[in-house]
């Protein structure tokens, strides 16, 4: 691969690290919230939402960290 090409995958990779990181911070104010829900609400639809969606959270960073390893894999 040309240092062209490398310098590009670098770029997509550090884009998709930001968007990592953004996406931890909403989950962990999606986690905050659940915490800090009142109880007589934990056992709601809306706590079932918030769950998923933090759940949902966690398999897109995971998905994320694949895609960063798979592009530092290809620089290599």
């Amino acid at each position: 691969m040309n240092k062209v090409r490398r310098e590009a995958l670098q770029e997509i990779s550090v884009a998709i690290e930001d968007l990592k990181s953004d996406i931890e911070a909403l989950k962990d104010e999606e986690q905050e919230y659940i915490d800090n829900m009142p109880e007589s609400l934990q056992q709601s639809e809306r706590a079932t939402m918030a769950e998923d969606a933090v759940t949902n959270m966690d398999d897109v960073i995971s998905s994320l960290e694949e895609a960063i390893s798979s592009l530092g894999e290809s620089m290599a």
